[in-house]
This record gives C-alpha cells, sequence and structure tokens, in this order.
C-alpha cells in the first residue's frame, strides 16, 4: 500500500488496526508462525516496523516508526484459539486490498466486523451430518463391526449438539466440553453395549469425540518446539495434553458409572471388511472440511489435499513403515498448499489444517491412556509414546515440505 506517513494519529490509526487483525485472525485458527509472518508484513506494507509473538491466549504486538520516536506495545490476552477457514480466507483477501490501496484502513477495520457476523457457510444439517461420518468413518479405519460405524455416527450427533449448546452459554460451558462430551459419549457407549453386546465401548468412544481430540494441537506445538518458538510450543502441546486429560477423565468417569447402573455382556462381532473404507474415507475427508467450515469455492482443493495427503501415508507406509508414512504424507500435504497458496493468494491453512488433522496423532494419544484404564499398561505407555512419535514424524514433514517449497506470507 505504501507508506502512511509517521504522525501520531497515522501511528495510532495503523497499530490499531493491526491488533484488531491480529486478534481477528487469531481467533480464527492462524497458527503462530504465519500469523507472526503476515502481522509483520502488513505493518510493513503501511510503512512502520514490528515484531509480533504470538501463543495460544496471548498475542504480544510491538510497532515502531521510521523514524524510532514513536513506539508502540500492546498485550492482548485471549481466549484461545478457533478453526473457522472461510473467515480466515475472508481477512486474507481483506488485508490484500489494504495493501493494493483499494481499502483504507478505517474501511478495513469495519470490514473485520463485518467478517465477525458472516453466516457460516454451511449450515447447522450439513454440519450434523459430517460429525456423524467422520465418525463413521473412523470406526471402519479402526476395524469396528457394522453396530459400531452405526452408533459411531449417532453418538458424534449428541457431540455436536454439545457442542453447538456450549457456543451459546459462554467460556465456561466451552472449558468443561472436552470432559462433558467424553463423560456423556462414555455413558451412552455402555448403555448401548447393554442392549447390544457386540457394540466395543472404547471404538465408539473414541470416534464420537475425534472431532475434538487435540491432535494438531499436540503437532502444532511440537513443531514449534523444535523451530526454537518455546514459548508458544510448550503452551500448545501442554494445552493438547491437558484437553486429552480432560476427555479421558470425562470418557472413565461416564463409562465407570454407566456399569455401575448396567451390566454390561460382551460378544464379539466381525469387523467391517476393509473395502469399505474406500467408500468411507472420501466422505471423511469432504465432512472434516465442512467440520472446519472451508468456503465452497475451496472445498474441492482442500478435500483434494487430504486426499493426497492420505495418498502419501499409504505410499509412505507400503515403502518403509507407518512412522515413515506419516512423514511423507505431511511433506506431500505442505508442498500442494504451498504451491496451491502461491497460485491462488489465499490463506495456505485453508488446505494444510484439514490435512494435518486427518493424521490424529492425539486419537493414539486417548487409546493409550484407555489401555492403561483398563490395565494394560504396557500397551497403554507404548501408544501414549507412539502419539508423540507422530507428532515428531508430522513436524518433521511440515519443516521438509516449506524447504522443498518456500511457504508465502499468508494465514
Amino acid at each position: 500500500m505504501g507508506q502512511q506517513g509517521n504522525s501520531t494519529s497515522d501511528f495510532e490509526a495503523a497499530c490499531q488496526f493491526v491488533i484488531k487483525l491480529g486478534k481477528t485472525a487469531h481467533g480464527y485458527g492462524s497458527t503462530a508462525a504465519r500469523l507472526e509472518a503476515y502481522l509483520s508484513r502488513v505493518t510493513t506494507a503501511l510503512g512502520y516496523r514490528g515484531v509480533f509473538r504470538s501463543a495460544p491466549t496471548e498475542l504480544v504486538f510491538a510497532f515502531q516508526g521510521e523514524d524510532a520516536r514513536w513506539q508502540r506495545i500492546h498485550l492482548a490476552t485471549l481466549p484461545g484459539t478457533g478453526l473457522d477457514l472461510t473467515r480466515l480466507a475472508s481477512v486474507g483477501e481483506l488485508v490484500d486490498q489494504v495493501e493494493s490501496g483499494d481499502l483504507t484502513i478505517a474501511e478495513a477495520s469495519a470490514r473485520l466486523d463485518e467478517i465477525a457476523r458472516m453466516p457460516h457457510p454451511w449450515g447447522g444439517v450439513a454440519s450434523a451430518c459430517s460429525y456423524a461420518l467422520v465418525g463413521a468413518a473412523f470406526a471402519v479405519l479402526l476395524s469396528g463391526n457394522w453396530w459400531d460405524v452405526l452408533f459411531s455416527a449417532l453418538c458424534s450427533l449428541v457431540v455436536y449438539g454439545m457442542v453447538t449448546l456450549s457456543g451459546r452459554f459462554g467460556k465456561r460451558t466451552a472449558e468443561w466440553l472436552p470432559l462433558s462430551t467424553a463423560f456423556v459419549v462414555g455413558l451412552l457407549a455402555v448403555a448401548i453395549q447393554a442392549l447390544v453386546p457386540g457394540v466395543n465401548i472404547v471404538l465408539v468412544t473414541l470416534a464420537a469425540i475425534l472431532i475434538l481430540i487435540p491432535g494438531f494441537s499436540i503437532s502444532v506445538g511440537v513443531v514449534e518446539l523444535v523451530s526454537c518458538r518455546m514459548v508458544s510450543g510448550l503452551a500448545n502441546l501442554m494445552s493438547g495434553l491437558v484437553y486429552l486429560a480432560k476427555q479421558f477423565a470425562g470418557a472413565w468417569l461416564g463409562i465407570g458409572l454407566a456399569r455401575l447402573l448396567w451390566s454390561t455382556p460382551t460378544a464379539d462381532a466381525a469387523g467391517v471388511d476393509a473395502q469399505w473404507l474406500w467408500l468411507f474415507m472420501p466422505g471423511m475427508i469432504i465432512a472434516l472440511c465442512v467440520v472446519f467450515q472451508t468456503a465452497p469455492r475451496d472445498l474441492f482443493w482442500a478435500a483434494l489435499g487430504c486426499g493426497m495427503a492420505y495418498g502419501g501415508i499409504l505410499l509412505g507406509s507400503a515403502i518403509a513403515g507407518g512412522n515413515l508414512g506419516n512423514l511423507f504424507g505431511t511433506i506431500v500435504a505442505v508442498v500442494f498448499a504451498n504451491i496451491w497458496a502461491r497460485r491462488t493468494g489465499r490463506p495456505t491453512s485453508i488446505v494444510l489444517l484439514p490435512a494435518i488433522v486427518l493424521l490424529v496423532s492425539g486419537s493414539i494419544g486417548f487409546r493409550g491412556l484407555a489401555a492403561v484404564a483398563v490395565g494394560q499398561v504396557a500397551t497403554g505407555e507404548q501408544q501414549f509414546l507412539q502419539m508423540f512419535v507422530v507428532a515428531l514424524t508430522i513436524a518433521a514433514g511440515l519443516l521438509v515440505g516449506n524447504t522443498i517449497v518456500r511457504p508465502r506470507a499468508t494465514l
């Protein structure tokens, strides 16, 4: 956009806009590294210098005018990161217009308020169906039987309802969401098994709350630690582990209480044929994109990125084993996302985030905790440690992918 001048009023207006921009993008799911680089780019375009530090619950802004006489430091405390890829893309387009001079700072600030009021591109019915499809597909992925698939989908609908209600009752309710959803689903899973002995309680519980499992937060934390971003990395890692612990506690309490109320006979049931996965996986990929509120214009590309990542996992696993499959899948997803962002100018996160979440490293940790709870300590410890191995392979894949194709400064 060019320099705005160094008067106090211009400097204050630029600072206020960048602060508002940073808080908005943070709430829509931009990662720390991308947000910091993007804010630096925007501040430079406005004619000033800035240094920024992003963490899951706070943002630090430091601004300096060209002549170094005017400086400002601002600390913003935030409730945490969200995930809304349509609004994130709209914010990216808005800033491009500011940089090109098509919008003034005042007009852009008003536009940020309009973006916050935008309706979601996918209505409640589509979102609910997406939750159910993800739960059903994950039950197939874990070799569950048809009863597991059915009840995983139904319990996922219950989780969707609780998530929707929590958004209407404020922050306090949202803090209880990992424990409350896992508690209710665990309770329901035992009640269902009392009626249908072939149901796998742990599998149904895990598949139903899969959308909420913090695999991405744990992976991002490891990536930031590897990149020497200690504060943000530790915060993301610990936030993910605490969230995972809340989910496990809720599931354990729900299952334990239900077993006091109902006897739960078990019966063996044949798992779904692996061929069904080829039908369920494309549906799961599209459903993930809908859950993350990907704009319809970006849906094909986001789904393609997920498909390429999954194909990379299968190819890498066939060649060199599961962990290297995750590495190869991540590299493919990152390279594709960076090329797409360079060609379109849209945020890399639109196609990258759903692909990374598809790797669901957090689910391995949940299964590890569940195994420990039923006395399988050795198995539980192995699976819990495997979660960090997967997170490290994702981190390595992100670093290698960004080396192959340098990322553009997008959200």
